[in-house]
């Protein structure tokens, strides 16, 4: 194959976070930023929940996965990768899809947080009301 198409490209998001994942046949290894996952993803869970989607189609140490990833927190993050990652092996192989969507991995998560109003201390918060 040529170096263009046995690459596939996707993008993952949720809340704030965006991550570019580039996938390929390979050796099995996993950067994130340029560092291995275990290093990046300091927690058992948020590793599960960003490989997600490859260890439901037990394809672990067959792929080459590099992500960059910015913005949010270290869960939002993870969700993003996995996000992303779900595309990416949409591409990959077209078959993917239908354990992916049973899953719910390629549903991107729309939950954001709520923006402060004007007149109160927060989104839903009410300064303290005084009868008298």
């Amino acid at each position: 194959m040529s170096e263009t198409t046995d690459k596939f490209v996707a993008v993952g998001r949720r809340k704030t976070s965006s991550a570019r994942v580039r996938l390929s046949a390979g050796d099995g290894t996993f950067t994130i930023n340029g560092r291995p996952l275990d290093v990046y993803l300091y927690s058992e869970t948020l590793v599960k929940a960003a490989t997600r989607p490859v260890e439901l189609l037990a394809l672990s140490g067959q792929l080459t996965i590099s992500v960059n990833v910015r913005g949010g927190g270290p869960n939002s993050q993870a969700g993003a990768i996995s996000h992303g990652l779900a595309r990416a092996l949409e591409k990959y192989n077209p078959e993917n899809r239908v354990p992916l969507k049973k899953a719910g991995l390629l549903t991107r998560d729309g939950r954001m947080k709520e923006r402060k109003k004007s007149g109160r201390p927060g989104a839903r918060k009410r300064f303290q009301f005084s009868k008298r």
